[in-house]
């Protein structure tokens, strides 16, 4: 089972999730998803099972900078998709793919239940 953390290696959330894997002895692959990008269906997937409101951040300063016209667009999955591939820093970090669900963010105790499985 290949486990993927993807994510921006400067945010401290991303961080702390390399950190507890690493701790906890769980070999991971790291994407930088600002250098590297989002494929489009690797996003159309992680959307089939996780809402786009969660997924994209809106709490961040990628999402801040939007002009009011441009953050009114997004709406549904569909334009939350186009978003994120023209700006990857308004995806919510980190994204653990390959441990079972996809899952959005970083608590270790989540990361605990979701690694006891």
């Amino acid at each position: 089972m290949t486990i993927t953390l993807f994510g921006i290696p400067n945010c401290d959330t991303v961080k702390k999730a390399r950190t507890w894997l690493a701790e906890h002895g769980h070999d991971v692959t790291f994407h930088d998803f600002k250098k590297q990008g989002v494929p489009r269906e690797l996003l159309a997937a992680w959307l089939e099972q996780i809402d786009w409101e969660t997924l994209v951040n809106r709490k961040g300063t990628t999402w801040r900078k939007l002009g009011d016209e441009r953050k009114a667009e997004v709406v549904d999955k569909s334009s939350a998709l186009e978003l994120m591939l023209e700006n990857p820093s308004v995806i919510k970090r980190p994204v653990l793919q390959g441990a079972g669900a996809v899952s959005v963010g970083f608590s270790p105790d989540h990361y605990a239940a979701k690694f006891a499985r």
